[in-house]
């Protein structure tokens, strides 16, 4: 069984922001792959849509506690499947700190300036799982007004962005499907642009 969670945060206010890329990359690999849509879970705190995918069961999973708070939602499905997070476990995020059209897929890592992921790994006590960042920054340290961080991420993308971001998104698509089948690439980057 794979558990495939993207981050972001519950709302329509939230939806097309730089910080719910998660979510998008998630809504986008089902609506490609015909898969079952998302249905509320309220034991986990999450919308889940489970699949059978290249003969594998998939969890796809967008924790509905919030980004600061994803940690929560995300271990306590970890634990409840008795997944193996080194073989099992895929986080999908942005981050703005990768150019804008930009993924990097990876197995281990810190959590850089993401509170996400940084709650995920205070709650699993373990960095030792895949994660594919999708870039967000596009005009320098957090754009010419130079937003503070939290500001930034909660800004919407500009006609241009979602242009390049529509095909990241479907880079990520491939790299899911990668990870389903157990043929990921590590160390994995691709610009788009």
């Amino acid at each position: 069984m794979k558990l495939i969670i993207g981050l972001g945060n519950p709302g329509e206010e939230y939806a097309k922001t730089r910080h719910n890329v998660g979510f998008m990359a998630l809504d986008g690999f089902i609506e490609q792959n015909n898969c079952s849509l998302f249905g509320e879970n309220k034991k986990f705190e999450a919308l889940i849509s489970q699949n059978k995918i290249f003969d594998e069961e998939v969890i796809f999973i967008k924790p509905l506690t919030y980004m600061n708070n994803s940690g929560k939602a995300v271990a306590a499905l970890v634990n409840f499947y008795k997944i193996n997070l080194e073989k099992d476990l895929m986080v999908i995020y942005d981050d703005v700190d990768l150019e804008i059209g930009k993924i990097r897929v990876r197995n281990e890592g810190s959590a850089g300036t993401h509170n996400g992921m940084r709650s995920i790994l205070e709650f699993l006590g373990n960095k030792n799982f895949y994660r594919v960042r999708i870039g967000t920054e596009s005009r320098g340290k957090y754009a010419p007004e130079k937003q503070d961080l939290h500001s930034f991420v909660l800004t919407n993308f500009s006609q241009e962005e979602r242009e390049i971001l529509e095909k990241v998104l479907g880079g990520v698509s491939i790299e899911v499907g990668n990870f389903i089948k157990a043929e990921i690439n590590l160390a994995f980057s691709k610009s788009f642009v």
